[in-house]
């Protein structure tokens, strides 16, 4: 039997193959990629950083205290890469315990509370999942080898933009960014698996609850900022249970929410 290629092997012979034009060669080394359980963007974990993401894996989500135990959570978070979500001067910061800003007073979740929530998220292959607040894109693209499709909503318009391209750049293929009101949802392209929020409301809003499957999972902080709970949902019968499982702090959910009206 044949040794099985190594990343360093396939990376340098993608490099290569583009060097040379040799389309057939890089077409064949795609498919190593795929067979091997990578993906184009995955291939990342050769970089400088690699080491920096396995260490916050192991002391920051596998500690005690945290014990994220998802292996599909674990395994995303060791591979996507982070830096490449926040703005350039908080790169060295990129895989450090907490968040960081990202612009137009946002941030980028601490990596534990990301890998938190799409564990609490229950994330499966033939999801389909709507996330309220694309920020960086990072949540994202945690969630994008999780499940099937991705409908993220970012109400910040440069935000939303720089992330659709981050996305696009970094080969997250089943995430859609629309610019637009997360209170309001996604209503055509419900109703969805799974529902994850990454800014706070004080309540649920309505149309998230309409656009929820009978039987899915909505996880989102709720409160106001002074004192904010992390909640699962489960959406029963037309009905959700709730529970309450982490205090956080998040930014603010903005617009309709802020008027109390519903669409």
């Amino acid at each position: 039997m044949s040794m099985p290629m190594s990343r360093v092997d396939l990376v340098t012979g993608l490099r290569l193959s583009e060097r040379h034009g040799a389309t057939a060669v890089f077409r064949i080394l795609l498919c190593c990629l795929s067979c091997l359980g990578l993906s184009p963007h995955a291939s990342a974990g050769t970089d400088e950083y690699a080491a920096l993401r396995r260490r916050m894996v192991e002391t920051q989500l596998k500690r005690p205290g945290r014990d994220i135990t998802h292996a599909g959570v674990l395994k995303a978070m060791a591979e996507v890469p982070r830096h490449e979500f926040v703005p350039p001067a908080q790169r060295k910061y990129a895989y450090e315990d907490g968040p960081l800003p990202i612009g137009y007073d946002q941030t980028i979740s601490q990596p534990y509370v990301v890998a938190f929530m799409t564990e609490k998220l229950d994330p499966k292959p033939t999801d389909r999942v709507l996330e309220i607040g694309t920020g960086s894109g990072y949540q994202a693209a945690v969630l994008s080898p999780l499940v099937a499709e991705v409908y993220s909503i970012e109400i910040v318009e440069p935000l939303g933009q720089r992330a659709q391209a981050d996305l696009q750049r970094l080969g997250y293929g089943n995430v859609q960014v629309r610019i637009g009101d997360g209170y309001r949802g996604w209503p055509e392209a419900a109703p969805f698996d799974a529902i994850i929020a990454t800014s706070a409301p004080e309540h649920v809003p309505p149309p998230l609850v309409d656009q929820l499957k009978d039987g899915g999972r909505l996880v989102i902080p709720l409160g106001p900022a002074y004192e904010q709970y992390l909640y699962v949902f489960k959406k029963q019968g037309g009905k959700l249970d709730r529970q309450a499982v982490l205090p956080v702090r998040f930014v603010p959910m903005t617009g309709e929410v802020l008027r109390g009206k519903a669409p």
